[in-house]
C-alpha cells in the first residue's frame, strides 16, 4: 500500500503496522501531537478547579498620591448676583457680572505636610442654621468656635504661612481693583439636547425633500470599525458641570455695599455660588514647571 504525504510516496508491508510505522518514519509529528494533546488535557483539568485553588495573582503595595490644583493665591468664596453695564471713565462700556458676599469666607482648617500630606487651607462660606447641618459638620467647625457654614473649600498653596483657624478673610486685602482673577461656578443646567445646541452643528436642508434637518446624521463607520468611539459628540445633558472662567479683570470694589464688580459673563444663575481666586500666569505666580 502507498501513503501520499507531501511531495513524496512511502510503501508500507501492511496496514496492521502503519501506526508503527508512522511512528518510526515520523518521530517529530507524533511527539507534537501528543504533547498537544497533553497540554489540552491539562488546560481543562485547570477550568475544573474550583476557584479557591486558582493561582491568584500577587499584589503591589501601591501608595495613593493626592494630586490637586495648586492655587496662585487665597480665595474667597461669593454669590452671583446678576449683570450689569458698567461704564469706564473714558466712556467705554463694559459688560460685568455682580458679586456679593455673605457672612463667611472664614478660615475652617489648616491642613500641612506633616499631618494631611499637603498645604492647604479649608474655608467656609454662608452662614446656616444649625439644623441645616449634620452632626460631624457641626463638631468640625466648634473645634475651632465657628459659626456654622453651608459650603466648605479648600484651596491649596505652596504655602500656609499666615493663616489661623477662625481667620475672616477680608476681600479688599487680597484683591485690589485692576487685578486678574480665576472664577469658578457650576453653569446652568438646560437638560437632555441635541447635537445642534449643545455642540453647535448645523442642521440639514428644510425643503427640496430632504429628510435630514436637526439629525444627528452618521455617528461612525459600519464593519470597521463597529462600533463608535468614545467621546463622539452626541445628544446628552448639556449644562449643570462645573466650569473656570480664567483671567476676569476686577473692575471695582465696593466695601459698603460688599460686592465685586467683575469683567465678562460668570457661570451659573444669579444666587450660584462662585469661587474666586487670583489668577494663574506662568512664570509670575506660579513656577513654569
Amino acid at each position: 500500500m502507498a501513503v501520499s504525504i507531501g511531495i513524496g510516496a512511502i510503501h508500507y508491508p501492511s496496514s496492521t503496522s502503519f501506526s508503527k510505522a508512522r511512528k518510526t518514519h515520523y518521530p517529530s509529528l507524533h511527539t507534537s501531537l501528543s504533547s498537544s494533546s497533553s497540554n489540552l488535557s491539562s488546560f481543562v483539568l485547570h477550568l475544573n478547579q474550583p476557584k479557591s485553588i486558582l493561582p491568584l495573582k500577587k499584589k503591589t503595595n501601591r501608595t495613593m498620591v493626592t494630586r490637586s490644583s495648586m492655587e496662585a493665591g487665597i480665595g474667597v468664596m461669593g454669590t452671583k448676583l446678576g449683570m450689569m453695564t458698567y461704564f469706564e471713565p473714558n466712556g467705554k462700556v463694559v459688560p460685568v457680572t455682580v458679586v456679593g458676599f455673605r457672612e463667611g469666607n472664614i478660615v475652617t482648617q489648616i491642613k500641612t505636610q506633616a499631618t494631611d500630606g499637603y498645604d492647604a487651607v479649608q474655608v467656609g462660606y454662608r452662614r446656616v442654621r444649625d439644623k441645616k447641618l449634620t452632626k460631624p459638620e457641626i463638631g468640625h467647625l466648634n473645634k475651632i468656635g465657628a459659626i456654622p457654614m453651608r459650603h466648605l473649600q479648600e484651596f491649596r498653596l505652596t504655602s500656609v504661612d499666615g493663616f489661623e483657624p477662625n481667620q475672616k478673610l477680608v476681600v479688599d486685602d487680597l484683591f485690589k481693583e485692576g487685578d486678574l482673577v480665576d472664577v469658578a461656578g457650576t453653569t446652568i443646567g438646560k437638560g437632555f439636547q441635541g447635537g445642534i445646541k449643545r455642540w453647535n452643528f448645523h442642521r440639514g436642508p428644510m425643503t427640496h425633500g430632504s429628510k435630514s434637518h436637526r439629525a444627528l446624521g452618521s455617528i461612525g463607520a459600519g464593519t470597521t470599525p463597529g462600533h463608535v468611539y468614545k467621546g463622539k459628540k452626541m445628544p446628552g445633558r448639556m449644562g449643570g458641570t462645573k466650569t473656570k472662567i480664567r483671567k476676569l479683570k476686577i473692575m471695582k470694589i465696593d466695601n459698603d455695599l460688599r460686592i465685586v464688580i467683575i469683567q465678562g459673563a460668570l457661570p451659573g444663575k444669579p444666587g450660584n455660588l462662585l469661587r474666586i481666586t487670583p489668577a494663574k500666569i506662568v512664570g509670575k505666580n506660579i513656577p513654569k514647571n
